[in-house]
């Protein structure tokens, strides 16, 4: 009965992890949020590679939903042929990751240690909920970039410079810093949403590999069969989910703005701070 339980526990937390990878509001933030309501039963060290690795199953989902735009080469009566564009849009999402790269690689332990907290995943949640109603309401009406192809390597870098806020403070949501970022640069929301969905590919597949390597070099890395059964079921079930999400918030973002995530962002960390008074007095 208890592995049942911590089975199911793997399946909320991938329902999760699939909702928020692509909504902009926070999936780290809502992982440690959640281990505060329903703890896994497993070591310290298993959910430090559990909360990255799970991701892994979002962004297998953009792999496959976006496939044909992401492969650099196409096959045609002559033969194969080199895409120029997109090896282009493959060379800006690398250099907008470098600077979450940078930091993340040098700053890595001391984020985990200092800033994995509630109060900081409550206070990104709440600024960063304020910056996209601002945002929405000022600026992104008078965006100049309708497709990735125009995109610049100055947009990409500041983008980068943006979805650093991310990779610092948990909470602040990696969709949600990129695609400010895209607004402020001059995106629309469409386009600022799929280079989100691109970003996240190298981003993820790079964080998921230096967790594992740093564990793995501090001591090797021995999970139980019950954990690696809830990485896989919480992987798989992240997967499922974000095929569906990532079709709803591409439909959402044609019609309405994404005013009503930062709403709910603010909502949700003033809940946080609320509840973590209360159980504190």
């Amino acid at each position: 009965m208890e592995v049942l339980f911590e089975i199911i526990k793997a399946i909320i937390f991938g329902i999760v992890e699939g909702v928020t990878e692509w909504l902009p509001v926070s999936s780290t933030g809502h992982m440690i949020i959640l281990q505060d309501f329903i703890r896994l039963n497993v070591s310290p060290a298993f959910w430090k590679i559990f909360e990255v690795v799970i991701q892994l199953g979002a962004i297998m989902a953009v792999v496959l939903l976006y496939r044909r735009r992401l492969l650099p080469i196409k096959k045609d009566d002559d033969g194969l042929k080199i895409k120029m564009g997109t090896i282009e849009l493959w060379i800006k999402i690398i250099v907008a990751c470098l600077p979450a790269a940078v930091v993340g690689i040098a700053f890595d332990d001391l984020i985990d240690e200092y800033l994995y907290k509630t109060g900081v995943v409550a206070s990104a949640l709440i600024i960063v909920g304020v910056m996209f109603i601002l945002v929405e309401s000022l600026i992104v009406e008078n965006h100049n970039v309708d497709k990735l192809s125009d995109i610049t390597y100055k947009d990409a870098l500041l983008i980068g410079v943006f979805q650093l806020l991310a990779a610092i403070f948990p909470g602040t949501s990696r969709s949600g810093a990129t695609i400010i970022g895209g607004l402020i640069m001059g995106l629309s929301r469409k386009t600022a949403a799929e280079f989100t969905f691109f970003l996240a590919i190298p981003v993820m597949f790079g964080a998921s590999f230096l967790k594992v390597v740093k564990y793995w070099i501090s001591g090797g890395i021995a999970f139980t069969v019950l954990e690696v059964a809830i990485l896989v079921v919480g992987t798989i079930t992240a997967f499922i989910v974000s095929l569906l999400v990532i079709g709803y918030l591409m439909n959402f973002i044609k019609k309405k703005s994404f005013k009503g995530f930062g709403w709910y962002r603010i909502l949700v960390g003033i809940g946080i701070i609320i509840y973590s008074i209360v159980t504190k007095s």
